[in-house]
């Protein structure tokens, strides 16, 4: 089941629902504020929501109307200390399930959430699954950041610098900043800088006049008239030429730019929103990049964390894809097996979420059954992932220990815990040439802890020999 939502500045509200929704056994999540809650929403969907009507930073009331345009479906109950009239008309013409005037009895409280649960649960049956894709996935910590920074920006107009590898999802942010902007209603204009070449890549940008070059045969607007109002993504803005940078900076500078061979000032008002997958200080200090234009640009910077850092967000965005491929084909869904699962957690991911919505879509098409196990990946994919020293190890371990258990043998647990403290304390005195107190800091334990293991482990005489 979905989770109850709890949204409060006051923290003695939240502390009272958390307390009665434990002993009720609802799952729940709390916020402290209604663009906590937005950022959220990007990744997850409540079952029910409670929202106080008057907090910092973002209004109940506008959480609601967020909540009807994109999941109708999900009753909202409105809470506030102040009784009007005005706040309850404006609550139930915003679609609100009910109104809870504070201060209320919990046991009440309780009651209406659990009328509004099955209100919701009979809608989910009732109501076909919404076709619109999310716009991002991720329940990792660091995808929680990003969401936490699109909720931050979304009244600003300020120049955001985005960081990812690539294949991260950076112009889905891109695109999350301007359909929760100011700007939302205007155009959202993207342009590869680096797929270009560079002969066109000024006229793509700022248009051209009819005759201003050899096969200018009529006035074109450029990708800043095309954004007009709206949003300017610049991808792969680091590798943008020496003479654009300059141009750029210019138009950021005073917002007006001229189209290729015109004479008359057009005014650009534009949010540039630009990506890069490269280390712009560094292309700075090289000289590739000028550093009053990337100071321009830097001004609210978010980090897209690669694939390999998020993990835990790899079976979520799995079936997400699987999903998706299949809705696109017209075929019974693909499952992954808890091996093949575990297998896609523990790859590196080069490419990113576009690698793994790239295989959603081969496994889709190409895999003989139903349930994927390793077997049936890429052959490619299968070879890609080379164990590492630690997984070496614990492997070794984990086969030591089959071995024994079909053997019957009994506490395994007393001889593999002596192995494995004999070979790590012989192997920390090699490594100090001997000298216990190095050892044992080494190690994390004390020096007479230390002695006490070597006489246990039987190790003064192997030591005695080897001096």
């Amino acid at each position: 089941m979905k989770p109850v939502w709890i949204i409060d500045d006051d923290r003695s509200i939240r502390w009272v629902f958390e307390k009665a929704l434990t002993r009720e056994g609802i799952p729940f999540k709390v916020f402290s504020s209604a663009q906590e809650s937005l950022a959220s929403l990007e990744s997850s969907t409540p079952q029910v929501v409670v929202s106080d009507i008057r907090m910092p930073g973002g209004s109940g009331l506008d959480l609601l109307q967020n909540m009807k345009e994109r999941h109708p479906s999900v009753p909202v109950i409105i809470m506030t200390a102040y009784s009007d009239l005005e706040s309850a008309v404006a609550a139930f013409q915003g679609g609100a399930f009910e109104y809870l005037p504070k201060p209320f009895d919990v046991d009440q409280a309780i009651d209406l959430i659990r009328r509004a649960m099955d209100e919701s649960l009979r809608q989910d049956e009732a109501t076909e699954p919404p076709t619109e894709s999310p716009e991002i996935l991720g329940q990792a910590p660091s995808m929680q950041e990003v969401f936490r920074a699109i909720g931050r920006l979304t009244q600003s107009h300020a120049t955001v610098l985005i960081n990812g590898e690539s294949g991260t999802g950076k112009e889905l942010v891109a695109r999350a900043l301007h359909r929760h902007s100011p700007r939302a209603s205007r155009p959202f204009i993207a342009i590869n800088t680096a797929a270009i070449p560079k002969d066109l890549l000024e006229s793509e940008l700022f248009g051209h006049e009819r005759g201003a070059f050899t096969g200018a045969q009529a006035m074109r607007r450029g990708r800043f008239e095309q954004a007009e109002g709206g949003t300017l993504f610049l991808d792969e803005i680091g590798d943008m030429p020496a003479d654009l940078q300059t141009r750029l900076l210019r138009v950021l500078s005073d917002a007006h730019f001229y189209r290729v061979g015109g004479h008359q000032p057009i005014k650009a008002n534009v949010r540039i929103i630009a990506a890069t997958h490269q280390d712009l200080e560094a292309r700075v200090r090289q000289g590739l990049f000028r550093e009053d234009l990337f100071h321009r640009l830097n001004v609210i910077r978010l980090r897209m964390p690669p694939l390999r850092e998020r993990r835990e967000d790899v079976p979520l965005l799995a079936k997400y894809f699987l999903q998706k491929s299949a809705h696109d084909l017209s075929v019974e869904s693909k499952r992954l097996t808890d091996n093949s699962m575990k297998y896609l957690t523990s790859i590196d991911w080069p490419g990113n979420v576009r690698q793994l919505e790239n295989l959603c879509h081969w496994v889709t098409v190409m895999a003989p059954g139903i349930n994927v196990d390793v077997k049936d990946l890429p052959p490619e994919l299968r070879g890609e992932q080379a164990p590492s020293p630690a997984d070496t190890w614990v492997a070794a371990l984990e086969r030591e220990a089959e071995q024994l258990l079909k053997r019957g043998q009994s506490a395994i647990l007393d001889e593999l815990t002596r192995k494995f403290e004999k070979a790590l304390i012989t192997r920390a005195l090699s490594h100090t040439g001997g000298r216990r107190i190095e050892a044992s800091q080494l190690l994390g334990m004390g020096r007479n802890t230390l002695t006490r293991k070597i006489q246990e482990l039987g190790l003064d005489e192997e030591l005695e020999k080897e001096k």
